[in-house]
């Protein structure tokens, strides 16, 4: 069973980094041979967090782990960090964001019986919590841009 997920994840993973790797050089003008090893690690990295958030014992989401893991290795203390630095300075965020997004509203699109099920009281609930972490998100930026006297 675990290596049905492990080639789920593997295949999942190589889906998002070529969509990835195409936004990188579309969006940003870095050709895909150089970003393809940062990508490369950044799949490293996710697989090692998936599989390690399945063999712990307790409900810490995967995504905890990975975060954890890229957090290590790109710890100057670490041997091999500047590594792990450079190659991925290559790859973009925002063109990663892209894919993964795409991949959850699709993800939700498959179960919205699901969602469904939730009620209006869910969907008034989604929509305070966006308004207040954009409105929140807007005072810290405008609190610090004042700071540092930029407006």
């Amino acid at each position: 069973m675990m290596l049905k997920n492990i080639q789920e994840w593997i295949v999942l993973l190589a889906i998002l980094g070529a969509v990835g790797l195409i936004g990188n050089w579309i969006g940003y003008d870095t050709v895909v041979w150089d970003a393809l090893p940062g990508m490369l690690v950044l799949i490293g990295i996710c697989l090692a967090g998936l599989w390690v958030g399945k063999i712990m014992p307790g409900e810490i989401p995967s995504v905890a782990y990975v975060a954890l893991i890229g957090i290590l290795v790109s710890m100057p203390w670490l041997p091999g960090s500047s590594f792990f630095v450079e190659t991925t300075s290559e790859v973009n965020l925002l063109a990663l964001t892209t894919p993964i997004l795409a991949y959850a509203g699709i993800a939700i699109g498959r179960s919205w019986t699901d969602f469904v099920k939730l009620g209006w009281r869910s969907i008034v609930v989604a929509m305070c919590v966006m308004v207040g972490t954009f409105l929140g998100s807007a005072v810290i930026a405008e609190i610090v841009l004042r700071f540092q006297g930029i407006i």
